[in-house]
């Protein structure tokens, strides 16, 4: 675990921990929130890389890298501590970290060996669900013990209803994921800590970018009635809302972002 700060904490108006903010969906998030005057620590768990970019490129001071593998708890435990610290605070956690599903982490029951599925699921668990479960837990008792409001979002997945056959394990990480969610809002309320979470669909992310110019593009793109994909920015907004104080009632909620290419009842 590293932390690397980029200036001093100014006049920004709350600490905000985006996990997993490498590039894609985090990197959007992470910059939305700087945007508007917040202090953001950007989590990354290997790619240093990219998330100093990250880092870099935000506008504003006080922003902070924070290395770590959240699959460990004791690792999810120590990033929310060195946030809080370099950040003078958390008022904000976005849970985007996740193993995203991939070529490499494919199982379908009838082309994967028992060895190869247990390991996936729960690897897959350890870093979408208990990572976030335990990084929530920092987050809340440290409001709990200010005596300050906050907000969580959740980073889930339109997977979580339409199913995903080729990565089950995923789909259920990102089920689970809006399930606690749902749990914490109601436990969170009573110390004004509001818990949404959002399910996008096909995001154009740099990691789909090859998906998207390949043959498989026009098909991606035509799930949905506006003939494209979504992108990071579009979720960032969302967040961004879920994240501010006129959006406490929405508590509880999971907001579809993947334009009308799932619809659930």
């Amino acid at each position: 675990m590293s932390a690397v700060s980029a200036g001093s904490a100014g006049s920004a108006e709350r600490g905000v921990l985006v996990t997993g903010a490498s590039r894609g969906i985090g990197r959007a998030v992470a910059r939305a929130f700087a945007e508007r005057g917040d202090r953001v620590a950007v989590h990354y768990a290997t790619n240093r890389e990219d998330a100093s970019r990250t880092l870099r490129e935000l506008p504003g001071d006080g922003h902070v890298l924070i290395g770590g593998d959240l699959a460990d708890a004791e690792t999810a435990r120590t990033v929310v501590e060195e946030a809080v610290e370099a950040l003078g605070g958390v008022d904000v956690l976005v849970n985007n970290a996740a193993l995203a599903p991939g070529a490499g982490n494919r199982h379908q029951v009838a082309d994967v060996s028992y060895p190869d599925w247990q390991d996936i699921w729960q690897h897959m668990l350890q870093v979408n669900l208990l990572g976030a479960v335990n990084v929530t837990y920092g987050v809340a008792r440290h409001l709990i013990d200010r005596g300050e409001p906050g907000r969580i979002v959740n980073i889930g997945s339109r997977g979580a209803f339409r199913g995903e056959p080729d990565h089950p394990a995923y789909g259920a990480s990102k089920a689970a994921l809006h399930a606690f969610g749902q749990s914490m809002a109601v436990a969170l309320a009573p110390h004004d800590i509001a818990v949404t979470s959002v399910a996008p669909g096909f995001i154009a992310t740099e990691r789909q970018a090859g998906r998207l110019a390949g043959p498989d593009g026009e098909a991606l793109r035509e799930q949905s009635p506006f003939g494209r994909v979504g992108t990071p920015e579009e979720v960032a907004a969302a967040v961004l809302y879920l994240a501010s104080p006129e959006a406490a009632w929405s508590s509880g909620t999971v907001l579809d972002l993947n334009g009308a290419s799932h619809l659930r009842t």
